[in-house]
């Protein structure tokens, strides 16, 4: 008898296959946070080279994932996703401080979290830019959703009085750019600071656009 294979649906060793499934795709995307992130770079890793990291077949692979690229755009939104939600873990922490206090709070727990693991710092600054239009895109779309954060926050500082009340978007956007090209260059060994010294430039360009 002929056909298509189907994905087994029964339990196996006490789990069900939508959690051997989910295992599999771990085991590939950690696999490429180490490759992609590291040696050799994502341009340089193979489906075979990727799989035989994760212990998997490629057979298996194409099972998760249509291509590489699916893999590297997943990777990219988990990194920013945590990022992300450390961040307002320190807006949540700091609701009453004043607006250094916040935004010191804000990007030290940012950058430690992107600058802790260099495969994080890779795949956010290095191995995403340029692989196509449709990477591109979620990227630039990632990082509209930090100038809108910025937005919010310079919102709200004028609000308690401690910015000017003017249209911060363009100002945001540069300063977000400023934001991962400095993470960019300090990871990579190009700005003789510490991490505490370059999340305090940055307070004080921020505290700058405010004009507080």
């Amino acid at each position: 008898m002929t056909g298509r294979l189907r994905k087994a649906t029964g339990r196996y060793a006490g789990r069900t296959a939508q959690e051997r499934q989910a295992e599999r795709r771990r085991r590939f995307l950690d696999a490429a946070l180490t490759l992609f992130g590291g040696e050799p770079g994502y341009r340089a890793t193979t489906v075979a080279a990727l799989s035989e990291a994760a212990g998997l077949s490629t057979r298996q692979f194409y099972e998760e994932f249509r291509t590489l690229e699916d893999v590297l755009a997943v990777l990219h939104l988990e990194v920013n996703d945590s990022a992300e939600e450390a961040a307002l873990a320190a807006l949540v922490e700091t609701p009453d401080r004043p607006v250094a206090e916040r935004a010191a709070a804000v990007f030290r727990a940012y950058a430690a979290h992107v600058t802790g693991d260099p495969r994080r710092t890779r795949i956010t600054f290095v191995e995403i830019v340029g692989v196509s239009p449709r990477l591109e895109h979620q990227r630039l779309a990632r990082r509209a959703r930090w100038v809108d954060l910025l937005c919010a926050q310079a919102r709200d500082a004028v609000e308690r009085g401690e910015a000017v009340d003017r249209d911060y978007r363009v100002a945001a956007a540069a300063f977000i750019g400023s934001v991962n090209g400095l993470l960019h260059d300090w990871s990579a060994g190009w700005v003789d600071a510490s991490l505490d010294e370059v999340v305090e430039e940055l307070v004080r360009v921020l505290l700058g656009l405010l004009r507080t």
